[in-house]
């Protein structure tokens, strides 16, 4: 499976998808493009990312590129690319989660049809839970997973207690690359580990599966608190040090500073109901720090403790310029 299948899926639900020389590029938000797949370290001329900036009038672009870049913020994808996959790879606590989750639900396939019509309370839930609003409705739900029922690559997982679906898990192999797309929970099975057991699950299986050799989680998230990786963190997978890059146009270069920041960072908190403020704070903090050196940004939390490693090898490659 390729880029060009996850590309006709997202065409489906009424993406705009652009292909350049260095990756493929989707409209995540109104005129904002994310480069995919997600787990792809790209370094694209400035010339091309201008050129995609002027043919799609976007106002911009944000993608992942190794650590060693010259430009970017400090940032990571959340991974998991070793050998195998056990109980026994884990912390105390995470086996003691993992083994009550497999106790009180069973995880198996399921269809992309039952995703997309009892997926929905669970998506509905995992949003009120996380504080987040949703931008979508149960129609464009539906579309979402329906669009990858005749493509290859695309499989749903579930953890059902006494039959009912209560968590989900939606992937899509990417070449030697499994890459975890979305994830829900109904809060009244938290406690359960319901959750734990899932993701083992699915991590086990698809680290095992012949030609796969990592499982993307997920990548640094523009608005969501550190907390929601700790899940990930502590289920086996590593930070990845990447550096997350948004490019904005050059026109807009004159207002993007930090007193525009803490304007759209007031608005956020004042309207913490319209995603687009959460968003458009992220994509601002992100430009921002890429500017600046690597020693002078907010390392994540995950990253700290490697800081003078990370500085010292990014020294090395000639990776502690800025953008100016």
């Amino acid at each position: 499976m390729n880029a060009e299948v996850f590309s006709e899926w997202l065409r489906r639900q009424g993406y705009g998808v652009e292909k350049t020389n260095s990756s493929h590029w989707y409209e995540a938000s109104p005129r904002v493009y994310q480069a995919f797949p997600y787990h792809w370290l790209i370094q694209p001329p400035e010339d091309e990312l201008l050129g995609l900036l002027r043919q799609k009038r976007a106002i911009a672009l944000r993608y992942s590129s190794s650590i060693e870049s010259t430009v970017g913020c400090i940032s990571y994808h959340a991974i998991y690319d070793k050998p195998d996959y056990t109980l026994d790879s884990l912390d105390r606590r995470s086996r003691q989660n993992i083994r009550k989750g497999l106790k009180n639900c069973r995880v198996e396939t399921i269809s992309l049809e039952r995703l997309a019509e009892e997926g929905w309370w669970l998506e509905n839930d995992t949003a009120s839970r996380q504080g987040r609003q949703l931008e979508i409705n149960k129609n464009i739900w539906r579309r979402r997973y329906m669009a990858a029922a005749d493509l290859p690559g695309f499989e749903a997982w579930g953890a059902l207690v006494d039959g009912r679906l209560v968590a989900s898990l939606f992937t899509f192999r990417m070449e030697d690359c499994c890459e975890m797309i979305s994830q829900q929970c109904h809060r009244d099975y938290l406690n359960a580990r319901v959750n734990n057991a899932l993701s083992f699950v699915v991590t086990r299986t698809m680290i095992n599966r012949s030609g796969i050799k990592s499982v993307f989680y997920s990548l640094q998230s523009l608005d969501a608190p550190a907390s929601v990786d700790q899940f990930k963190f502590r289920m086996g997978y590593t930070a990845k040090p990447v550096r997350q890059r948004v490019v904005f146009r050059s026109l807009l270069a004159p207002v993007l500073n930090k007193a525009s920041y803490a304007v759209v960072n007031r608005l956020s908190e004042y309207r913490p109901d319209i995603p687009l403020l959460s968003k458009a704070r992220g994509m601002l903090r992100f430009y921002l720090a890429g500017r600046c050196l690597p020693a002078e940004q907010d390392w994540p939390e995950c990253l700290v403790d490697r800081k003078i490693e990370l500085l010292e090898e990014m020294k090395m490659q000639g990776g502690m310029k800025n953008e100016g």
